[in-house]
């Protein structure tokens, strides 16, 4: 009998979503099934990645429709679906919208592929990772946010333009949530081994956090008309990635910390063990008293949002 090839399942077909199938096919990593409201759309998007592989040399399939039964027994499911922010609007601005779209997902999902592991990169994420969460019914080591993968490559590619080195040799990451509140870590930062703190003066990496933070409304202030697609869909696969091949990658995403940092009962971007069971830990890393408030401050932030949806009744 035939080995059960892993399947990736897109939620949302639009840049983000049709990016990810994407990026995961021309790994292969999985089979891939793209789903969208516009049924027609998903499946033309994937017939056309299909008809790719035979360029490109990727042996992975690919199907698409509006029916989540395509989905079924897949092994991650990424949630993109929902409205993109556009110039001026706040991840916040989509939380109504979005939160009733993520509900749906992941109840259908749950239904179809009992035994997934969600990836969120619907905004805004944090709090649309509790919504997954309590539709799906999944223990938290199944549900998790996209974020500080993403956060963490602009950091990281921010660092490299300005050290002119490679970005392979930057090591970086980003705590909190995803918004203006999210907390890079420059003490953490090296660059081929050498602390970042040698190689660029205060008032540089200053000036690169607080362009990482903004990292996503500069793309939006750019594109006029949407939002950042790339990176975004590059991060989420590669947390795909490490469940599928079980790789045991610690990266930064947002979890369901339950005691760990203070915090207990609220996703936030920590770093975290992905392997095949999704969430396999959650290293203790040492804050100084200025990261343990800047870390206190975005979370505040995040429960803000989670209550302001409690009360929107989402």
């Amino acid at each position: 009998m035939a080995q059960r090839r892993p399947k990736i399942s897109v939620i949302g077909a639009g840049f983000v979503g049709s990016t990810c199938a994407h990026w995961a096919a021309s790994k292969e990593l999985c089979d891939v099934v793209l789903i969208d409201i516009n049924g027609d759309s998903a499946a033309g998007k994937a017939l056309d990645l299909f008809q790719a592989s035979t360029v490109e040399g990727f042996d992975s399939r690919l199907k698409g429709g509006a029916d989540y039964a395509l989905t079924k027994d897949s092994d991650v499911v990424i949630i993109t679906a929902g409205i993109p922010r556009k110039p001026g609007m706040s991840r916040d601005d989509l939380l109504g919208t979005n939160a009733k779209i993520v509900k749906e997902c992941a109840t259908q999902v749950a239904k179809h592929s009992p035994n997934c592991v969600i990836i969120i990169v619907s905004n805004p994420l944090d709090a649309m990772c509790h919504v997954a969460l309590d539709a799906s019914g999944f223990p938290r080591e199944r549900v998790r946010g996209m974020a500080g993968v993403l956060d963490g490559a602009r950091f990281r590619a921010f660092i490299a333009e300005a050290c002119d080195a490679s970005v392979e040799d930057v090591q970086a990451f980003v705590f909190g949530g995803h918004g203006d509140t999210m907390v890079p870590m420059p003490r953490y930062v090296t660059v081929g081994g050498v602390p970042l703190m040698q190689m660029l003066p205060k008032e540089k990496i200053d000036a690169i956090v607080d362009r990482t933070r903004k990292g996503g409304a500069e793309i939006v202030g750019l594109l006029k008309t949407g939002s950042a697609y790339y990176a975004p869909a590059a991060s989420a696969v590669q947390m795909a990635e490490a469940i599928v091949r079980d790789k045991k990658r610690i990266l930064p995403c947002a979890v369901l910390l339950k005691g760990e940092y203070g915090q207990n009962g609220l996703f936030c971007g920590v770093l975290a063990k992905l392997g095949a069971k999704g969430l396999e830990g959650v290293p203790a890393l040492e804050l100084n008293s200025e990261e343990k408030a800047m870390f206190q401050k975005s979370c505040d932030a995040v429960k803000e949002l989670v209550e302001a949806m409690k009360k929107l009744g989402a």
